[in-house]
């Protein structure tokens, strides 16, 4: 059989090559004569730096930049094509991994650290930027990133507002243009692994704030400052709110395409065609996709759904692993997802989970490749 391995990272948990790597161990322990292929793959979030630059074979950068509560961290970016392109994503230089569990602030963390991650890239003078959003810590509307990149966000007394969600209420005024002329004459396309807008139910707070330490009340207050920048930009004539993926990492999806001017594509597409997985996916018997967790948000923009949809375009059948499954995956399965299945053996708590995810990976792929081959047997 020839098996197409293409999954996605678990998130603060495993990289996209380690899952891919330790589903292939395990096939092989059950079909070691299976032609297996390991395509890692990145839908804009975590991963997407590495994916896109090993891909092209180009060079991986580090630098270190202020985390998103102040913190230095070291993050990476990458140049590709002779440095032609550069590749930076959010989660680097502003992640949620950056933050443990227990000191998360969505109010105070900051996107600043993205933006100085972009002027290191930008410093090799590249013709195209890509940029992955997704796995951030913040919901600042992207304001620490254009502070980095030495745009002016004022108060009423002329001072710099403080940083995070929650500097935005002292929002006063905007001077965007030197921000934009840092990105004049580069090319700025952005992978987007949601479609959310910046505001409202579906927003950048409510739906993404809790995941980042925020309680209700704090959504509520996150939503109107978000709210209240996008007016006070839009007096300048720049739209950050109307479109989906505005409301893409904490409103930088919004930020870098209404005002930076970035185009916003689907990230598991934009990965997907740099990583050639098409040329892998045609005349293979199995794909195995997977990711911490496969639920109903899965079917919008993340990496199971665009694996299946492109395999179902070839009629091949995929398989999704998961350390969580959820109950709501109609609409994966219309996409072309063939069925899902838990990694997990029993119950366990979180931590036991991420301990144990390397090992529960080999042995449901072991597992699985059995049941497929003695299926086969039988006709």
């Amino acid at each position: 059989m020839r098996i197409v391995i293409a999954p996605d990272s678990f998130k603060e948990c495993l990289a996209a090559e380690q899952v891919a790597s330790a589903i292939a161990r395990g096939w092989r322990r059950a079909a070691p004569a299976d032609q297996i292929t390991e395509v890692p793959l990145a839908d804009g979030g975590e991963g997407t730096t590495v994916a896109l630059t090993e891909a092209r074979k180009g060079e991986l950068h580090e630098v270190t930049v202020t985390g998103p509560l102040g913190q230095p961290v070291t993050a990476r970016y990458g140049l590709v094509n002779d440095g032609e392109t550069a590749i930076v994503e959010v989660a680097e230089g502003s992640g949620l991994h950056c933050v443990p569990a227990n000191a998360r602030d969505a109010l105070t963390a900051s996107s600043r650290g993205t933006g100085e991650l972009l002027l290191a890239a930008l410093a090799h003078r590249p013709k195209t930027l890509i940029m992955g959003l997704g796995g951030s810590a913040t919901t600042d509307g992207g304001a620490g990133i254009l502070q980095a990149l030495s745009a002016r966000l004022l108060d009423t007394l002329g001072q710099d507002i403080p940083a995070g969600g929650t500097g935005l209420e002292q929002l006063a005024s905007v001077d965007l243009k030197p921000a934009i002329d840092r990105l004049s004459g580069v090319r700025l396309v952005v992978a987007c692994d949601v479609n959310n807008p910046l505001l409202g139910p579906n927003g950048a707070a409510a739906v993404f704030g809790p995941q980042k330490g925020a309680n209700a009340q704090q959504v509520v207050q996150l939503d109107a400052n978000l709210g209240h920048f996008a007016g006070l930009v839009q007096q300048q004539g720049f739209d950050i709110a109307s479109f989906p993926g505005s409301g893409a990492a904490g409103g930088i999806g919004g930020m870098v395409a209404g005002i930076l001017g970035a185009q916003l594509r689907p990230g598991i597409e934009l990965v997907m065609e740099t990583v050639e997985l098409e040329s892998h996916v045609k005349g293979a018997d199995l794909v195995i996709t997977a990711e911490g967790a496969i639920d109903a948000q899965s079917a919008y923009g993340k990496t199971p759904a665009g694996v299946a949809g492109l395999a179902s375009k070839h009629g091949v059948p995929v398989i999704g692993l998961a350390g969580k499954l959820g109950a709501e995956l109609g609409e994966l399965h219309q996409l072309g997802l063939t069925a899902a299945f838990s990694i997990t053996p029993a119950p366990m708590d979180l931590q036991q989970a991420y301990q144990q995810a390397e090992a529960n990976l080999e042995q449901s792929a072991e597992q699985l490749a059995r049941l497929l081959h003695g299926l086969s047997g039988r006709r």
